[in-house]
C-alpha cells in the first residue's frame, strides 16, 4: 500500500525517511515552489494535481492507499483539496500538523488573522522589518513602501514588489544565535511572521524575545476537520496501524 506524502516541510522529508527505512512504499509530492528540493529516499513528484478532482484522479490511477498531508500550515488550498479528494475516493487521510506557537514570558506578539491585517499594522513611520513570510505573499505589503524590508528566501524570487528591501538567500533551519546576529546586522525593529509552528522556524521568535523586538504573528487559515498527528512518529504509527502492524 503506497502512501502519498503531500510535502514541502521538514516533517514531510523526515517521514519519507522513516517510511523508506520501514520498507513502506511512499511517494513525496512537492508543489514545485522550491527550485532545488533536497534529495529524498522515496520517489518524488513536483507540481500541482489540478485541484481536488485532479488529486482524486491521481489517487485512483496510482493506487494510493493513504494520504498524509504534511504541507506547510499555510498551504490551505492544498489541504482543502486533500480533504475533498480523500472523501471522494474513500482514501484514509491524516494531517501531520505542527502545533502552533504560543507566546511566553518576554514575547511582544501581536496576533492578526491574515496577511492583510498584518500589512495594515505597518501603516506608520518607517521601520526596518524582517518580513519572514516566504515569497508568495510579498505583494500584500506593497502598500506599505515606506519601510525597509529584510527578506530571507531559499530561491531568488525574481521581481520584488517592495521598493526598499534587502534579500538574503539561505536555507534553514537556523538557530537563535544566527537570527539574533541577522537582526542586529540589519538593524531590525519589527518582525512579521506566519504562525507556522515547529522547532525549525522558531529561532526568529526566540531571537526577537532576546532582543525585546515586537512581532506581528499571522494566524493559520481555517481548514476542514480532519484527523491530525502532531509528530512524525505519530504519523508513522498511524501508517503501521493502518496495515495492522
Amino acid at each position: 500500500m503506497t502512501t502519498l506524502i503531500l510535502g514541502g516541510t521538514t516533517e514531510a522529508s523526515r517521514l519519507a525517511e522513516l517510511l523508506a527505512a520501514a520498507g513502506l512504499p511512499a511517494v513525496l509530492s512537492y508543489a514545485g515552489r522550491t527550485e532545488s528540493p533536497r534529495a529524498q529516499p522515496v520517489p518524488t513528484r513536483i507540481g500541482g494535481f489540478g485541484g481536488a478532482e485532479g488529486l482524486a484522479r491521481y489517487l485512483k490511477a496510482e493506487g494510493i492507499g493513504r494520504v498524509i498531508d504534511a504541507t506547510h500550515p499555510f498551504a490551505a488550498q492544498m489541504s482543502r483539496n486533500a480533504v475533498a479528494a480523500c472523501a471522494a475516493t474513500g482514501t484514509p487521510l491524516l494531517a501531520l500538523e505542527r502545533p502552533a506557537w504560543q507566546p511566553g514570558p518576554g514575547d511582544r506578539w501581536t496576533m492578526v488573522p491574515d496577511l492583510q491585517a498584518a500589512a495594515a499594522l505597518l501603516d506608520g513611520p518607517r521601520q526596518r522589518v524582517f518580513l519572514a513570510i516566504g515569497r508568495q505573499h510579498l505583494s500584500a505589503f506593497a502598500g506599505q513602501p515606506q519601510h525597509h524590508y529584510l527578506l530571507r528566501l531559499v530561491d531568488p524570487p525574481g521581481a520584488l514588489p517592495l521598493p526598499d528591501c534587502t534579500l538574503e538567500l539561505a536555507r534553514g533551519p537556523f538557530d537563535a544565535a544566527q537570527d539574533r546576529a541577522l537582526m542586529l546586522r540589519h538593524g531590525i525593529t519589527l518582525i512579521v511572521a506566519k504562525n507556522a509552528g515547529g522547532a525549525g522556524a522558531e529561532a526568529k521568535l526566540t531571537a526577537a524575545r532576546d532582543l525585546s523586538l515586537p512581532v506581528i504573528l499571522i494566524d493559520r487559515p481555517a481548514l476542514p476537520p480532519r484527523p491530525v498527528a502532531a509528530t512524525v512518529e505519530e504519523a508513522l504509527r498511524w501508517c503501521h496501524a493502518d496495515l495492522g502492524v
